[in-house]
This record gives structure tokens, sequence and C-alpha cells, in this order.
């Protein structure tokens, strides 16, 4: 790759304004610079559930993960540009059958928590529940990959499962919600 980023600050951002990958200046309060946000945003909470102690397997599943999405941000970085594929979706997929088949159907709601691993497992799920949302807003103005949309809806499901996944490996149950504990 070579030296590509050579000085940290530019100074071209300081009027409001950041490039796209295809060379354009936008505002940063552009819908696809929210976007992009919010997908580095789900990528960094995932770079925090990595500092935890977990399995190989979760933890290559993550870091595989971390790069789906740096790629995510590349994509949506260049309007036009698609990379997320159909494969990676079904990768996904795949992996939430595999961690859900050993956990017990869900018969209530269950709060985030339990183990700090699930915890934060469950905090980049809302994360990535964010970058979903960012992404939808965006394709209501302009075009944008299904595959990326699926991905994020499928990336937060997994999360989910392995937050339940987690919790069952700390020797934690589910934290199951109580409608209307507090009610007097």
């Amino acid at each position: 790759m070579g030296h590509r980023i050579s000085k940290i600050y530019t100074r071209t951002g300081d009027a409001g304004q950041t490039g796209l990958g295809d060379g354009r200046r936008v505002p940063k309060s552009d819908a696809r610079i929210h976007a992009i946000g919010e997908i580095d945003e789900a990528n960094t909470t995932i770079g925090l559930l990595l500092t935890e102690e977990l399995a190989d397997d979760v933890r290559m599943l993550l870091t595989d993960v971390q790069h789906d999405l740096f790629d995510l941000g590349g994509e949506v970085c260049i309007p036009g540009m698609s990379m997320m594929t159909a494969q990676q979706v079904k990768r996904l997929e795949k992996a939430i059958d595999h961690y859900n088949a050993d956990l017990g159907p869900l018969k209530d709601f269950i709060l985030p928590g339990g183990s700090r691993a699930a915890a934060l497992a469950h905090q980049a799920r809302a994360v990535c529940r964010r970058a979903e949302r960012a992404l939808v807003a965006l394709a209501q103005i302009e075009t944008v990959n299904d595959g990326a949309r699926q991905y994020l809806n499928r990336l937060s499901d997994l999360l989910f499962v392995l937050g339940r996944t987690l919790n069952r490996a700390a020797g934690c149950g589910d934290v199951l919600w109580q409608k209307r504990k507090n009610a007097e």
C-alpha cells in the first residue's frame, strides 16, 4: 500500500466540508457522511468488544466483521460503488444459525447485560441498528446497495445472538425483562 497517509491533519475540513471517495466535497452534515460515521462507530464498538476474552471462533468472526464494515464504509464513501455481496450476508446468516443452535428459545424479551462481553455485544448491536437506520435514510435520497442494508440488518441479529452466547459462556443466563417490575 505504501505511504498513503503521510499527514493526519490536512485542514481541508475546517470549513465544515469533507471529501467523498469520488473526489466530491460535501458538507459534514450530509446523509452519506452521517451513514459513514455510524458505520465507523459500529466498527469501533466491535473493536471494543474484541478487547474482551472471547473464544477464538468468535474473535475471528468479529475480526472478519470489522473488515466487512470497513469495506461497507468505503462503499458508502464512493457513490455508486458496490462492495458488499450476498455471500457476506450469507456468512452472517450461517454464523447466526451456528451460534443460535445451542441457545434455548426465547420466551421473554431480554435486557442487555449479564457479562461484560455480552453487554458490549448488545451495545454493538444497538450501534449497528443506528448505522442501519442512517443507511436507510440515505437510501431514501440516494441509491444504496441492497447488500449493504441487508448486511447491517443481519449483523445486528448476529450481535444479539452473540450477546446470549457470551453470557452462556460466562455462566450467566439471559437477563430477562420483567414486565412492570417496578410498577406500584
